[in-house]
């Protein structure tokens, strides 16, 4: 086997694993596909291969660990006179950064990310897309559903025709057309959205979308007082535990733990506990600063001191 092939199937192993299996299991690949593609000089492939550690870093819930990977690849593809594949990757990196922002309930410098990778995107359509619907969710928990409404309709627009192209964009729309729904009120058009989204992630047989999926269902059902919501949470939990992804093991615990609390004391004394021990597994791997204020934060420090 070349080196070349090698690093086609680091990359390939890397980015299935990514969207496709446990977020952990890319790490080792794409970290081995980075050096091999610096030592051969191959910047896209370094760029394609950073992008991808972290959104499975970031996936995992390792959010240090994910900024550290993506910040320099939107300072690279900041400089003037970068490459279209350097801004490409640019792009893509800040919209991961937002989202990671946006997990941590920093909406307003998610926003910030957003809009720079907007400017970046230099009309390519998949990150236009990611940047526009970045925007929308950013809007969404700054309680501004016109302005979310808005970026949405932008996103949507950028669909190919076929709609068997472009499964995770598709996907991810529904979660944000849930979260739109949701805000304006709307918990029966949300819980449709969201099993719609689960329905395709489901059909991608991508597993760690099909949490998050289940998770915004469970959500949905919740406000629209459906007996089901439990058994959803319960599945997304269950499903997000088996994969390691952090950031959909707490917020499934959480919510589970507290509707369970009267019906079943035992099962949400469990659950409430995994909630906890994922927040602070979040909270290790962050920075000294975004870990105070993760740990403030409101639902955080709720749960926590429950």
């Amino acid at each position: 086997m070349t080196e070349q092939d090698d690093l086609a199937g680091l990359l390939a192993t890397g980015e299935h694993a990514a969207f496709h299996g446990k977020p952990a299991a890319a790490v080792g690949a794409l970290e081995r596909a980075v050096v091999v593609a610096q030592s051969q000089g191959r910047s896209a492939e370094v760029a394609a291969a950073a992008w991808l550690l972290g959104v499975a870093l970031g996936a995992g819930g390792r959010y240090g660990g994910a900024l550290t990977v993506l910040s320099p690849l939107v300072d690279s593809g900041s400089a003037e006179g970068a490459p279209p594949e350097r801004r490409l990757f640019a792009a893509l990196a800040a919209s991961t950064i937002a989202s990671v922002h946006r997990q941590l309930g920093r909406h307003a410098v998610a926003r910030e990310s957003d809009l720079a990778a907007l400017g970046l995107a230099d009309g390519a359509p998949e990150a236009v897309f990611d940047a526009q619907l970045g925007l929308a969710s950013d809007a969404v928990g700054l309680d501004e559903p016109d302005e979310a409404a808005s970026r949405l309709a932008e996103a949507a627009a950028l669909l190919p025709e076929r709609g068997d192209e472009w499964w995770r964009q598709r996907v991810r729309l529904g979660w944000a057309q849930a979260e739109v729904a949701l805000l304006g009120g709307g918990a029966d058009e949300a819980a449709v959205r969201a099993r719609t989204a689960v329905d395709r992630a489901e059909q991608a047989r991508a597993p760690r979308h099909v949490a998050k999926g289940l998770l915004i269902q469970g959500l949905a059902e919740v406000s629209a007082g459906e007996d089901d919501a439990p058994t959803t949470l319960r599945r997304a939990a269950t499903l997000a535990e088996s994969l390691g992804t952090l950031p959909l093991v707490w917020p499934s615990r959480a919510l589970l733990g507290a509707l369970v609390a009267d019906s079943d004391p035992a099962e949400s004394d469990r659950s409430l506990a995994a909630a906890r021990t994922a927040v602070r597994a979040v909270a290790d791997d962050l920075p000294p600063v975004v870990r105070a204020e993760w740990l403030a934060r409101p639902d955080v420090a709720a749960l926590l001191g429950g």
